[in-house]
């Protein structure tokens, strides 16, 4: 749960909670709200009108944040053959085939990212309970299993996100650092909704987006205006 302190509560005299903001200004007063000693996240919470009955309708996809993420991603891959090369020579933070494989299945999951080579999936298959639960499972709609790694690799170290509706309909994604100058965390945020709009499921009705709070790790919420995202 939030700090609800006494700096939280000076924080939040600066947003008046009966108003939506445009994204610009929604995301200035995030910045002017934020107290935390460290580098807080911009953090979206997004509402989506989608049927959750239908067993096919979610929002899935990935986004290349132009101004990144403002972190270091620790990208894992497994692979093999000349495979192995690539994604050593591209960045990769974890390397390995089999040996990768059994040593996640022991516990050991000290990465953001899991990319996969197609005919590796087999075993990394075994995997899918321990990943799955964690957002981090490989998967083909997300760019994550793939031949191309060493473009991979480079695309999540250089700000490549994922992201996929909760089970409530929801969509909880990062836009950048407090420490970003406006237009660069602007810029994020437009490149964040084009993509949600481009990942709209075929079956979905009436509006896809109905919500959005933007805020720092522990400032107060912001409401914006959806008819202004992009």
């Amino acid at each position: 749960m939030r700090d609800r302190g006494k700096k939280f509560t000076e924080k939040a005299k600066l947003v008046d909670r009966t108003k939506v903001y445009s994204p610009a200004d929604a995301l200035k007063l995030v910045k002017q709200s934020a107290y935390a000693k460290f580098d807080e996240t911009v953090d979206l919470t997004i509402v989506l009108g989608i049927d959750l009955k239908k067993g096919g309708e979610t929002v899935r996809g990935t986004v290349a944040l132009p101004a990144g993420t403002g972190k270091s991603v620790r990208v894992g891959v497994i692979a093999k053959g000349d495979k192995i090369g690539e994604a050593e020579g591209s960045g990769a933070d974890f390397v390995g085939s089999d040996d990768l494989v059994q040593k996640i299945s022991g516990g050991w999951l000290d990465f953001d990212v899991l990319i996969s080579t197609p005919d590796m999936m087999a075993s990394v298959g075994r995997l899918g309970k321990l990943l799955g639960q964690r957002g981090l499972m490989p998967n083909p709609k997300s760019g994550t299993v793939t031949f191309d790694i060493a473009k991979t690799v480079k695309e999540f170290k250089g700000g490549k996100i994922e992201f996929k509706a909760d089970k409530t309909g929801v969509l909880h994604l990062k836009a950048g650092k407090v420490s970003f100058d406006e237009p660069a965390l602007l810029k994020n945020f437009h490149a964040i909704f084009e993509a949600i709009n481009k990942a709209r499921p075929a079956s979905a009705k009436g509006t896809l987006i109905k919500s959005v709070i933007v805020s720092s790790t522990m400032g107060p919420g912001v409401k914006v205006d959806t008819k202004k995202l992009v």
